[in-house]
């Protein structure tokens, strides 16, 4: 197999940040007090009793709700804006490798609340779409797995494929080779409202003109819900885990321009 040094970057990448975000970073703060306790017990404890802390604070509905708000400020996309677009480019979000159901690789969640959206305005607007994602783990590319679910589930034709990305980074730059090849300078950008702006930024620096159309707001909340700000749980912890994912890949993404 031959080397390639995109993937083994891409890979060190997601390791360095599982090592940040929830629920491996509060938990390594623990761990290094902890491990101090004997050596230096007040920094040891300030450590195990702050990741305790921070913890806490990323499963938390009211807390998790700061840390999304500056990232899910774009509104959603209205039928003047969209009939501006020449296009509607939906980013990948991943895919389950064990997925026996389907016969092997299918996608996750998160992509499959995209492709929705996009189907969406696809039908509304008639425009037509590209799909971007490659292929880090398993065999199967995510954009063919994108293409296959809109034209099949869907019913809704794709007309680039854009099979090389590993990253939102080369999502952009990536799609815009193909964009551009066609004439095709203004897009509807579709992704999760929290990824939004550093999809955006991305594009934007590719020499696309974007039109933002988020969807899946991860914050925000209902009249009926407000008792269960203060109560953790498995929705929050997740929000907590997607806001300080963005965090991290938008400070990344600012010093490695």
């Amino acid at each position: 197999m031959s080397f390639d040094l995109s993937l083994v970057l891409f890979w060190c990448k997601k390791i360095v940040a599982a090592a940040i975000v929830p629920p491996l970073g509060p938990l390594l703060v623990i761990a290094l007090g902890l491990a101090l306790l004997r050596r230096r017990p007040r920094l040891g404890k300030a450590l195990a009793w702050g990741g305790l802390v921070l913890n806490l604070l990323l499963v938390t509905p009211a807390s998790v709700g700061l840390l999304l708000r500056p990232l899910e400020d774009t509104p959603p996309v209205t039928d003047e804006q969209l009939a501006r677009a020449e296009a509607i480019v939906v980013v990948g979000a991943g895919k389950r490798i064990h997925a026996p159901e389907y016969g092997g690789e299918t996608l996750n969640r998160l992509a499959l609340e995209r492709l929705r959206y996009a189907a969406v305005l696809a039908r509304r607007s008639g425009l037509p779409v590209l799909v971007s994602g490659g292929a880090p783990t398993g065999t199967t590319p995510e954009a063919n797995l994108m293409r296959d679910v809109l034209e099949r589930e869907f019913g809704v034709p794709v007309r680039w494929v854009e099979r090389a990305s590993l990253d939102t980074r080369d999502n952009a730059r990536y799609s815009a080779v193909h964009l551009q090849a066609a004439g095709v300078r203004r897009i509807a950008l579709v992704t999760h409202a929290a990824h939004m702006p550093r999809s955006r930024a991305e594009f934007e620096a590719a020499g696309l003109e974007v039109i933002p159309a988020p969807t899946a707001w991860l914050g925000g909340r209902g009249a009926n819900e407000l008792v269960f700000d203060f109560l953790p749980g498995a929705s929050s912890a997740y929000a907590g885990w997607y806001a300080v994912h963005e965090w991290v890949g938008r400070l990344a993404y600012r010093f490695s321009r």
